[in-house]
């Protein structure tokens, strides 16, 4: 048995989240160790008496063989946490999942995304604005993500893939359950064109419970995330909170003072949501512009020895500030000036919880 499938079997069992897990995988070094604990040893790894209760009875049932090669006919892969498939910036949030189901394929240049989120009962204005700056956003080589949901998560999906760009969806139910039914075939395309993923094991129905922690899914794995139209309490909201949380930027495309529907993403504005009118407006969040439909960073390379220093210690993927510290032999105060220089000359940008990236590729 390998060790992706004692993963699969703690995601199996009800009350094992991403905060209990880290805590037995922290204490036992791996899932498979977890798994096969005696009851004492599980105490003394924090769990409590209920959850030891669960966990006993529930791997006493289930044939994590079996249960592999269910996803293996479903079409389904696991990605884990440990896996280099693993979104970097979804990783780097403070309950990231431990595994992802994921029909149809992750890939490297997808970790520079947004998301886009909205209202289910988009306006003519609403799907305008959003087929517009999605499609040039999407076109320009950004992936978008989404939650399939009705209104203007589906309009982002199909904006993107009439672009010719990738999208992925992250659901609240499993990666098998279509849910509005109605998507499927919306579902089908962005599979083949992108990835839809989830936390939930297969079969899961569309709780509403689940939809608040898929959104945190949906702006952690996004280096900023756009509320294109939502109302005063649409769950475009929680979504934009969750991105605020995690150190990323929101960005909301204002709407008519008399429109209930626009509510919401006008007063994001207020409160210091950057405003958009137009793609370009979110491809420069991006530090990046259009030349001849190519993706041109806005970077140089600095002329100061210690800024080259610590810019040559960043990559693509998020490094926390410790490391960087340690690679360039700079006291952490030198290190976090100049990353605030390098960021506000567009060469570096923070994704939350003291991680950089750099904005070249």
């Amino acid at each position: 048995m390998t060790e992706v499938a004692y993963w699969l079997g703690f995601n199996l069992v009800a009350g094992i989240g991403p905060v209990r897990f880290r805590r037995l995988l922290n204490y036992f070094g791996s899932a498979e160790r977890a798994w096969r604990a005696d009851p004492r040893d599980l105490a003394a790894a924090g769990l409590d008496g209920r959850t030891i209760e669960t966990l006993v009875m529930r791997r006493g049932r289930l044939d994590l063989g079996r249960e592999m090669e269910k996803l293996e006919r479903a079409g389904v892969s696991i990605v884990t946490l440990q896996d280099e498939r693993y979104p970097p910036l979804l990783k780097h949030i403070a309950d990231a999942p431990p595994l992802l189901y994921v029909r149809g394929g992750l890939q490297a240049g997808d970790d520079l995304a947004i998301a886009v989120v909205g209202t289910r009962r988009a306006s003519v204005y609403g799907r305008q604005a959003c087929e517009r700056i999605v499609g040039e956003v999407a076109g320009q080589g950004v992936t978008i993500i989404s939650g399939l949901a009705r209104g203007i998560d589906a309009i982002a999906h199909r904006a993107a893939l009439a672009a010719g760009g990738r999208t992925i969806a992250v659901v609240a139910c499993g990666v098998d359950v279509v849910y509005p039914a109605e998507h499927r075939a919306l579902a089908s395309e962005i599979e083949a064109h992108g990835a839809v993923i989830s936390e939930y094991p297969l079969g899961t129905p569309p709780e509403p419970g689940n939809f608040p922690a898929r959104n945190r899914i949906i702006s952690g794995m996004a280096r900023l995330t756009l509320v294109v139209e939502a109302g005063e309490t649409s769950g475009a909201l929680i979504t934009a909170g969750f991105a605020l949380d995690q150190g990323r930027d929101v960005l909301a495309v204002p709407g008519s003072i008399f429109s209930p529907g626009c509510v919401g993403t006008n007063r994001l504005i207020q409160q210091g949501a950057k405003l958009v009118q137009e793609a370009q407006d979110v491809l420069d969040e991006l530090n990046l512009s259009t030349v001849g439909q190519q993706l041109e960073l806005k970077a140089l390379v600095p002329e100061d020895p210690v800024e080259r220093s610590v810019l040559g210690a960043l990559t693509a993927e998020p490094v926390h500030i410790d490391e960087i510290v340690r690679q360039v032999s700079l006291p952490a105060a030198t290190v976090s000036s100049v990353l605030t220089l390098l960021e506000l000359k567009g060469m570096v940008r923070h994704v939350g919880a003291m991680h950089y990236v750099t904005t070249g590729r």
